[in-house]
């Protein structure tokens, strides 16, 4: 259940984070004279969605924390190659939604466009197939039991 919580915040910060970071970045780069604290705040922000998937990725966790969010992406970079429009509609761009969230959807719809989503999608992919994630982790005290002596009259 922890694997699946987590791999729906992973899922969030990816899409709504890394979106928004992107876009903030993409924006300021074309502005005249760029604003530098926007900028730190959006390289800020993406290298904290970094740090979340470097930790999901590398850490011992559920594989359902991987798995979740890579499924997420790779789908919808396989809906965006079978029909763009449909993939790109499920972005939000409505006047009556937050400008946060149409601005994290702008910079997700750069990141599906580009091919980062079908990238880091495989990436969270890649721990799933480990057989050492879906095994249980071993806790010392399982190991408590003591060793009979060699001499031992037990065959």
């Amino acid at each position: 259940m922890a694997g699946l919580l987590v791999g729906l915040v992973v899922t969030v910060a990816v899409l709504g984070g890394g979106g928004w970071a992107v876009q903030q970045a993409v924006g300021n780069a074309a502005a005249t004279p760029p604003d530098s604290q926007k900028m730190w705040i959006a390289l800020g922000a993406m290298a904290a969605v970094g740090l979340v998937f470097g930790l999901v990725v590398a850490g011992r966790i559920s594989p359902l924390a991987t798995f979740v969010p890579s499924m997420v992406l790779l789908a919808w970079t396989v809906v965006y190659a079978l029909d763009m429009n449909r993939a790109l509609s499920l972005i939000p761009a409505e006047p009556s939604v937050n400008q946060i969230i149409r601005e994290a959807g702008q910079g997700a719809r750069t990141l599906l466009t580009t091919g980062v989503f079908a990238l880091m999608g495989v990436a969270l992919f890649i721990p799933v197939l480990m057989p050492s994630r879906w095994s249980r982790q071993r806790d010392d005290m399982d190991e408590d039991y003591e060793a009979a002596p060699e001499s031992s009259n037990y065959y």
